[in-house]
């Protein structure tokens, strides 16, 4: 049987006891469940230091080979207490000016390891942050604002949850699309979104809440991956306040009907469900009069975007020193080292531009995003890069 935790001790005298009965080794190790290796192991520590060497000993290595030395390791504490306002980078900056001939100037995380290791680190609160709204704007024209969000979920007959992602143009009230999903996920919507350009043409901005896939919380300015295919496509974003419905207010009427004449009683599973969203469609776009529209339909006053959907062009930077692809987990590789970017930017090409001495301007597409140094390799954002068309999430 293999050991008991809490009577390892005596599990290992039990076992050599018997060994010293002479009973096999093969035998033994077979019935408390060890290898012969692990066997002859003990047995060995037995004869060199007797019972005392059957208890278990310390795991911690013998040598540390990036391990501070003492003298430098005082230094930075010292510097700590002097500037105790000034972060690891500051402090080995310093420390490498005090003492120029330090064969081995300590990285800024082991200094920053250092620091915290002697209780000098003061974190800071880390607050979620908090969307926010931005300019919304009232066109008069089709395809000029397309209005897009998830109606509520609802369970179907086969308790199965239907998420309807839904798109409509503002000034027509024409519903685009209604599309019976069963999850939030972004992939789906790209989909569902890739359609209805492929059949409508591309309007001229979208306007949603701040929720998923529309927008990430955590995100570089509170973008998503479905907000910067967007912004590739030159379809500017429009977002309203949290907690503010109103503000898309003809979507949500629209909801209200939808909910009404198609979802209760729901349907029994996802393609029936789907199968009444269609025959809702025809009826909201061409037989169901509006009075915000003089009794007309949404079909008498839509029209197809004359901007055609021709997929992603190819992005280049030819006034940037260098062209970088974002890898899969959102950072940025240059010049051998790794700043964390964003994922939402992930597989997209960037521009690089040097603006100062070892200082770098980062760009996508006509917006720059930020500046970042070789030394501490962090991507300071520039506030609101995207003007009144998309705004950051703040912190505040």
């Amino acid at each position: 049987m293999p050991w008991k935790e809490c009577h390892v001790m005596d599990e290992r005298l039990r076992f050599v006891a018997r060994l010293l009965e002479g009973e096999k080794m093969a035998a033994l190790c077979a019935e408390f469940g060890i290898s012969r290796k692990t066997g002859y192991k003990i047995y060995d520590r037995y004869k060199d230091c007797g019972v005392v060497g059957l208890s278990d000993r310390s795991r911690r290595p013998q040598r540390q080979a990036n391990r501070v030395p003492a003298p430098v390791e005082a230094r930075i504490v010292r510097l700590k207490r002097e500037y105790p306002s000034w972060g690891a980078p500051k402090i080995r900056e310093k420390l490498r000016q005090q003492v120029p001939d330090l064969p081995h100037c300590p990285a800024i995380s082991t200094v920053h390891a250092v620091l915290d290791r002697y209780g000098l680190v003061h974190r800071r609160r880390h607050r979620r942050p908090r969307a926010a709204g931005t300019a919304l704007t009232r066109p008069l024209e089709p395809n000029a604002l397309w209005c897009a969000d998830y109606k509520g979920e609802f369970m179907l007959g086969n308790r199965r949850y239907c998420y309807p992602l839904t798109i409509t143009d503002f000034a027509s009230r024409y519903l685009i699309a209604c599309e019976a999903l069963t999850t939030t996920a972004e992939k789906f919507a790209v989909t569902v979104f890739e359609r209805a350009f492929k059949e409508f043409g591309l309007p001229a901005a979208i306007r949603t809440d701040n929720g998923v896939p529309f927008a990430s919380a955590w995100a570089l300015y509170g973008l998503s991956k479905l907000a910067v295919w967007w912004l590739r496509l030159g379809i500017a974003i429009e977002r309203i306040q949290p907690g503010h419905p109103q503000q898309n207010g003809r979507h949500e009427r629209m909801h209200l009907t939808l909910k009404k004449e198609a979802t209760k009683p729901a349907a029994a599973n996802i393609l029936q469900q789907q199968a009444r969203f269609d025959d809702f469609v025809e009826c909201y776009n061409r037989e169901r009069p509006h009075q915000a529209l003089g009794m007309k339909v949404p079909a008498d006053l839509y029209a197809r975007s004359p901007r055609v959907y021709r997929g992603l062009e190819e992005l280049t930077y030819p006034f940037s020193d260098a062209t970088v692809m974002v890898t899969n987990c959102g950072r940025i590789c240059w010049k051998a080292r790794k700043i964390n970017f964003s994922h939402v930017f992930a597989g997209q090409k960037i521009g690089i531009t040097q603006v100062g001495e070892r200082v770098w301007l980062v760009t996508f597409m006509h917006y720059d995003l930020g500046y970042f140094d070789d030394e501490t390799c962090r991507l300071e954002p520039i506030q609101n890069p995207f003007g009144p068309k998309v705004l950051p999430m703040c912190s505040v």
